[in-house]
This record gives structure tokens, sequence and C-alpha cells, in this order.
């Protein structure tokens, strides 16, 4: 089911869609290499398919782990002989220094055009020389609308997906399917592909696949039998209002249900959001406890994922509440998209390009660092919003109790015009 061009691309529209970069490089044939990183199933072997199959131009894949400098040897060769080669790599972080030296040169001729995939961070994992000669894309985690549209594509075409076999899905083991793989329409189709092939058919020559046929082709239970697929969204919501209300065994109780759905994405997801936003200042060692235990989740994968996570909705729980921090923000936020802007002052203007001095910018700013207890009263905010607080503090933990003691004082003593 990977797509022959670029219109049967599943999601990243942010990429393929009308008027997006690779679209438009494809449109114009001025393709150029690049690096396609994000989580797994989600489409960068696909993408680099059919930027292809839209340009007509040869396509190899190899992985960078696994196939050795003589297959990029030979791909190299069929660029020689018959022209330009796409050339799908698979976990390019893990290229080792004599393959990037022979690619380097073929990158700059443009006989090859690389499309790079990684999971990893490619500004810490790649080598700065190939970063320098490829354009960087993040490929996000498909909806489930996007898994959902894939799944109708493969059940109906007969000829690449599952068209012949006439299946019935029945509407909540489309739910699950899309959601319990989590954006991964690798693992959706794969399990897709076994309940089908697995189940007889019935008297109308039918292959009837229920939730139940799904739950142990993808190996993950479903929270509930409910058609509308609601209870999966309920009770993460009530995991983030039990922690938000300090209910520990609430809490607990819910995060057991997601888990044992198999659903560690969202427990993690769902706990870091919850660290920053319902406890945040009010005790910001909590929220580094939380990343940190998430970290450890991820590596340690279930079951024993559930004991650092356990251990960071109990602290969360019992922690001081604050949601300044997200209440300022968004405060920030409005006043932008209402286009209260206003002119950046001239002193906080950059001065690092010549003729800066002549139009007055930077010229007197006063570098706090230089002035007693590194502080100085000058203006910051432009002249429109020159009485905005967006931040208020509050008083459930010590932490901001001293944030707003030194919030107040500052405060009190800054530029009025």
């Amino acid at each position: 089911m990977r797509p022959k061009d670029i219109d049967e691309i599943v999601g990243q529209r942010h990429l393929v869609g009308e008027g997006k970069i690779i679209r438009r490089m494809v449109q114009a044939k001025l393709l150029s290499s690049m690096i396609l990183y994000g989580p797994p199933g989600t489409g960068k072997t696909s993408i680099a398919s059919a930027i292809a199959g839209s340009t007509k131009y040869a396509f190899r894949i190899l992985n960078a782990a696994t196939d050795s400098k003589k297959e990029l040897e030979q791909v190299a060769l069929e660029a020689k002989m018959s022209g330009t080669v796409i050339l799908m790599l698979d976990e390019i972080h893990r290229l080792t220094k004599p393959k990037q030296d022979f690619l380097l040169p073929l990158l700059e001729s443009g006989k090859i055009i690389l499309i790079g995939a990684t999971t990893e961070n490619p500004y810490i994992s790649i080598n700065p020389a190939i970063r320098s000669r490829t354009q960087i894309f993040e490929v996000q985690k498909l909806s489930e609308e996007d898994i959902k549209t894939a799944i109708n594509r493969a059940l109906q075409d007969d000829e690449r997906g599952l068209g012949k076999y006439h299946v019935v899905l029945d509407d909540d083991a489309m739910i699950h399917l899309a959601r319990a793989t989590n954006g991964d329409l690798r693992s959706a189709l794969n399990g897709l592909e076994l309940a089908v092939m697995s189940t007889p058919t019935d008297e109308s020559n039918h292959v009837h696949v229920t939730l139940e046929i799904i739950e142990e082709c993808i190996q993950k239970k479903a929270l509930t039998h409910d058609k509308d697929g609601d209870a999966h969204y309920d009770v993460i919501s009530a995991f983030q209002k039990s922690i938000r209300g300090s209910d520990t065994n609430a809490a607990l109780h819910y995060m057991a249900r997601l888990l044992e759905a198999g659903d560690l994405i969202s427990v993690m997801r769902r706990l870091l959001t919850i660290a920053y936003e319902d406890i945040g200042l009010a005790n910001p060692p909590a929220c580094s406890r939380t990343v940190s235990a998430v970290l450890a989740a991820e590596r340690l994968g279930l079951p024993e994922a559930r004991i650092p996570l356990a251990d960071a909705v109990i602290e969360l729980c019992i922690s001081p509440k604050s949601n300044s921090g997200i209440q300022a923000i968004d405060a920030a936020l409005d006043d932008i998209r209402k286009g209260h802007g206003g002119e950046v002052p001239n002193h906080l203007k950059d001065a690092h390009y010549k003729g800066a001095e002549k139009l007055g910018h930077g010229t007197s700013y006063k570098y706090p660092h230089d002035y007693p207890h590194d502080w100085v009263k000058q203006q910051y905010l432009p002249d429109s919003l020159l009485d905005r607080t967006y931040y208020v503090p509050k008083e459930n933990g010590r932490y901001e109790q001293a944030l707003k003691q030194q919030y107040s004082a500052l405060q009190n003593s800054r530029w009025r015009k």
C-alpha cells in the first residue's frame, strides 16, 4: 500500500499539501537532498517512494546500518550510467564516516538525491557535513483520521490491498485499530492484514473482523467496547483531572486502565503536559523528575515502565499546584493574535550590522551585568503594551512564593514611560 505518487501520501499535509515545500519541489522538478525524521510508521519511506513515483527518477532503498559501502557504490554507478537516482537511506544517523565521505561528492554533484530517514533528532545525531547538504523536515505522528483513511484504502484496493477478501470491519474494531497503534500506520496495516488473513470467511463469503480479533492481532486491549470510541478519551481526561484534583488513588486507577490497554505513549505524553500545566512553578523539581520518569519508562517499556510512572503520578498528585505559567503565555499569545504587537524599542533592536548605529538601534541599551545586582531600570515592552501584565504568580508552593516576592519587587521598580 505504499503510495505511488505524492497525492497518495496519507497525512503530512505540512510537507506535501498544496503549496507546501515537498510538493513544490516535485512540481518544479527541483529536488534537493533531505532528511525526514519522526516516529516509526509515519510515512518517511512512503514520502521518498512517492517523490520518486511523481518524478519518474530511479528509486533505491538502503539501510545505513546494515548495507555496506559496496551497495552505495552500485547506486553511484547506476546514477552515473542512467542519470539521477533517489536514494532512500534508512537509519541515516548510523552512517559511518567512510560511507559519508563516499556520499558527499555525489550529493554535491546532484547525481544522487538523498532522502535520509531517522527516528532520532538529526540536529543531534547526524554529522554536520551531511546536515549542511540536506534540508531537514519533521514527519509528524499520523492522526486517527489519517490511519482510518489508509485502512479504508487497503480494504478497498483489490490489487495492492485486501479488497478481494470482502472484509467487514466493525466500527469499534476500526476505532481501536486506528487509536491503539498510536499513529504508526505500518503497525495498523500489519495488524489488519493478520486479522484478515487469519479469520475464516462466513456464510456470505465475507471476512468479519471484530474488536476482539483486532485486540488479539495488535496485542492491545480496548478500554471498553463502546461504539463511539469516547471511553479512551474519557479515561485520559479523568487521569489528568484526578492529578489536578490531588486524588492519588483515582489517578493511579486511571493510569492502570491506560497501561492495561497498552497505551504507554498517552500516559507519558499526558504526564509531561500535566507536570508543566498543573504543577508548574509551584514545584519545578517535580516537573524535572517527571521528565526523568518518562525517559526511564521509554527505555524500560512495559511492564517495568509502570514503576517510574507511578512514582511520578504520586508526586504530582501530592504536590502543590499552579497553572500560572500556562495562563501567562496564553495571555501573551492572546495579545499577539489580536494584533497587539507594537514596535520593539530602539535600544533593544539588533546592533550587530553596519549602519545600525546611524539608525539608533541598540545605542542606548544598558547591559544589566554592568550594574549592581545585575539589574538596571529600562523599558523592554513596546510603548503600546507598557502596562501589560501576563504573569500573575500564585502562592501554592515555596518556590512560587519566592518568585512572587522577587517578581513584585521588579514590577514595582520597572520602567514606566
